[in-house]
């Protein structure tokens, strides 16, 4: 697996009298406790091909991207993502379906797996505190489903990530907004921190997320003080990274440096990405990695620009309220 690295961004505030979102790390700084539903696994390894990597540009001086990355919308290249479900109730189970349409209108029933699956969605809060990584279930008329559960009202992003069939097709990530109606109240971002702590295991952050400029990110997994030299494949790699930029957003899908079985990819406890931010700011980065059977996410807040990387002197830690989800779709 060679590195691929998909910049997507969307646009536009949710605008959610209601809203606030469920917290993976309300107001401390690291951190993402798999208190929810883990992953089991089926067939999760993030698959065998890298997607083909979208330009993501800038000055390096304030982040013009100099070609708007593909997301801020919720259609593109002449696909649109259809969300059935645009409101759900907080703290209440709710199946969110939804349908990607080609040109014509037609709801796509083709695509090409990518890290095993055609399709990942990606749910966000407006607040960066909330985070899942989905992976819902198509049926035969291309309507796609997941079970969602977010216990906090507030305004959501909802991101679905995929590439239609076709020798010529691209990877796209299409953007759309999800209401989660109840009680609002707000959450602040958690500040930088170099390590979070997630269920009983410590991910440190070694590097800087820089603008215009490719960098080298290492996540080194242990527990209870030891190294974990044994993490297995989750969607084909030891790890995974997402990260968004806190405002609007954007969406950064960044896949690790080497596989499993590939010869010089050790399964941890370091795990290596190459990303390059589209503009200074600050991003929220989620990693995901698999160890005993089950999958964690770990999170962290970065700053990108003349001041990149975690900020000096941050104070790692954890937050007891943060649960993310990992599920394939089936509820588990």
């Amino acid at each position: 697996m060679h590195t691929g690295l998909r910049i997507t961004a969307f646009a536009a505030a949710l605008a959610a009298t209601f809203g606030t979102a469920y917290g993976v790390g309300t107001g401390m700084d690291p951190i993402v406790a798999d208190g929810a539903a883990p992953h089991d696994g089926h067939g999760e390894p993030d698959g065998p091909r890298e997607p083909t990597p979208r330009p993501a540009e800038s000055g390096g001086h304030g982040g013009h991207e100099s070609t708007p990355p593909g997301g801020l919308q919720i259609s593109e290249g002449g696909y649109t993502l259809d969300l059935a479900t645009s409101r759900v109730t907080a703290g209440r189970r709710t199946e969110l379906r939804f349908t990607v349409r080609d040109a014509s209108g037609a709801a796509v029933t083709a695509y090409r797996r990518e890290h095993d699956k055609e399709l990942h969605l990606v749910l966000a809060s407006r607040d960066l505190v909330t985070y899942r990584h989905l992976h819902p279930t198509r049926a035969a008329d291309g309507t796609w489903s997941t079970p969602v559960d977010l216990p906090a009202a507030g305004g959501y992003r909802v991101f679905a990530d995929f590439t239609p069939a076709g020798e010529d097709a691209e990877n796209l990530t299409l953007g759309a907004d999800l209401a989660a109606s109840g009680r609002y109240q707000p959450a602040r971002l958690p500040a930088p921190n170099g390590t979070a702590r997630t269920d009983g295991y410590e991910v440190e952050l070694d590097g800087s997320l820089r603008t215009g400029k490719a960098s080298e990110l290492k996540l080194k997994v242990s527990r209870d003080g030891e190294p974990v030299g044994d993490l297995q494949p989750y969607l084909g790699a030891y790890g995974h990274l997402v990260a968004l930029r806190s405002g609007d957003l954007a969406y950064l899908h960044v896949h690790p440096n080497g596989e499993p079985g590939d010869g010089t990819t050790r399964p941890g406890p370091e795990i290596s990405f190459t990303a390059t931010a589209p503009s200074d700011g600050t991003y929220r980065l989620f990693l995901d990695f698999r160890h005993q059977g089950e999958v964690r996410t770990a999170a962290f807040t970065v700053r990108a620009g003349s001041a990149t990387g975690a900020a000096p002197g941050a104070t790692p830690g954890a937050d007891p309220s943060a649960t993310p989800e990992h599920t394939d779709g089936h509820g588990h």
